[in-house]
């Protein structure tokens, strides 16, 4: 049997105002369509997945609707053509199937050949039927081999639960994954979004197919240049809109952190975020990563340690500047290599640091300090105990950050992180499976630079400030 491709089967086609169907798609949709679906390595398609991601109002529903349609009424597979859309919650589920039926009702040609039920559309023949629904729901298909699975708007996915229930049935070659989304708050490694979206930019899986529209990164050659705004290479269907004004309006009324996620295609940050996103981005040094020890400075250390099992440790260096009076984050780092890891080679690690940056001590909970103390003593570094707990560091660092009293490091993962702490109760925390050692090790060097930096004469608060500590090198 003749392959049919899905801009041929679009061509028969009408959108919902009569318009032809192609005459909707932009040219980059185009291409899309043509690469990930109709791409073959002989007999069998190329990809298996297929990661559409780009901003808000871009088509990306649209076209994974049409791409279950084709699917399910053009493609010729043996083992028949069921499908599936996986939706968020109901709402969007009902969105999605009402989108579905429009374009059936539009369509005479479609109508002709298929049932229109309650949450799915049925072909007459029997041969596939396309179910749409909530994520939640997905039990209910456990067990079942679809030709097609989409899923819509996957930024919430924190783990691989929903993917794994519906993973593709492996002794079908024409077996496919669409998925599509704008950015995620759970911008992490083990967060499904954010390993898909590493994958395509590494392009180490010769079976997916990445389209990726984002203000700091694009899969398209076409909008790469210096020439292209952020929100151009973000929202590739701009022209489409006919507001010209629309996104300047968005950024008036969202949030920036809001604004960068749905409209920048940027990672944001859950709500209830305990520091302001707009005085954290003030606060950080575009394109500073690190700062190198200098001779006249005097740095202190902090560290967030671990038993090495899942967590990461982490040690921040940082200083006071006498002349803005700011306190400046200069260095961060992690153990080396990922979980689980050796905790002794680790503080051999963050001992070299140290002795770059002319430490001789560091600062720490009273965990580590119990655990490790030993430890450092033996690569020369004393640790001091830090009565503060994290949620107090953290009390301490947002009128700061608020002030612009502080810099900070243009480093992802510190920024997520600190973005990433929400107030639970009565304590500052981050949600549970997400991770806060950068950030605690950050914001104890930042705490610890302008402890170091009071007189002598100064009365510490006994709650707030614990122990009085000898950070750095004391003149």
């Amino acid at each position: 049997m003749a392959r049919v491709s899905p801009l041929q089967f679009f061509g028969h086609l009408s959108w919902l105002d009569g318009r032809p169907l192609l005459d909707t798609i932009e040219p980059y949709r185009r291409t899309i369509f043509d690469e990930a679906l109709f791409t073959f390595d002989d007999e069998r398609p190329r990809f298996n997945r297929v990661l559409a991601g780009r901003a808000k109002k871009n088509w990306k529903t649209t076209d994974l609707v049409l791409a279950a349609l084709y699917r399910l009424l053009a493609w010729h597979s043996p083992q028949g053509n069921d499908a599936a859309i996986i939706a968020n919650d109901e709402g969007q589920a009902a969105d999605d199937l009402e989108l579905t039926k429009k374009i059936v009702a539009a369509n005479p040609i479609l109508a002709r050949e298929v049932d229109v039920r309650k949450k799915e559309i049925g072909r007459r023949d029997d041969r596939g039927r396309l179910v749409i629904l909530p994520a939640r729901d997905v039990i209910g298909l456990h067990g079942k081999t679809f030709l097609f699975v989409g899923y819509d708007e996957i930024h919430g996915y924190r783990d691989y639960d929903v993917l794994e229930a519906l993973a593709p049935d492996p002794t079908r070659l024409d077996a496919l994954e669409w998925i599509t989304s704008y950015a995620s708050i759970y911008n992490t490694p083990g967060a499904p979004l954010f390993d898909l979206v590493q994958a395509g930019k590494r392009g180490d899986d010769p079976r997916l197919y990445c389209s990726w529209y984002a203000s700091d990164h694009t899969t398209d050659d076409a909008l790469r240049g210096d020439d292209v705004t952020p929100e151009q290479r973000a929202n590739p269907s701009m022209a489409s809109w006919n507001n010209p004004g629309y996104l300047e309006q968005q950024r008036r009324r969202l949030p920036t952190h809001k604004y960068r996620r749905l409209h920048l295609n940027l990672p944001g940050m859950p709500d209830g975020t305990y520091f302001d996103a707009e005085r954290v981005l003030a606060c950080t040094v575009t394109g500073r990563r690190r700062l190198g020890p200098r001779p006249d400075v005097r740095y202190v250390g902090f560290v967030d340690m671990s038993g090495g099992s899942s967590d990461d440790a982490a040690l921040g260096v940082a200083h006071h500047d006498a002349t803005t009076g700011r306190a400046i984050l200069d260095h961060v780092e992690p153990q080396a290599g990922r979980a689980p890891f050796n905790p002794r080679e680790a503080v051999r690690k963050f001992a070299a640091t140290l002795r770059r940056y002319g430490v001789s001590q560091v600062t720490g909970d009273r965990y580590a300090g119990e655990t490790f103390r030993a430890d450092f003593a033996d690569h020369g570094v004393t640790y001091n105990v830090c009565r503060l707990t994290k949620h107090q560091l953290y009390e301490w660092l947002e009128p700061r950050v608020n002030a612009g009293e502080v810099e900070l490091l243009d480093v992802a993962r510190l920024q997520e992180q600190l973005l990433g702490l929400v107030a639970r109760g009565s304590k500052i925390d981050h949600l549970p499976g997400e991770h806060d050692d950068w950030i605690n090790a950050a914001c104890g060097a930042l705490w610890a630079c302008n402890v170091a930096e009071l007189p002598d004469d100064f009365t510490r608060d006994a709650e707030f400030y614990g122990e009085r500590l000898s950070l750095g090198d004391q003149p």
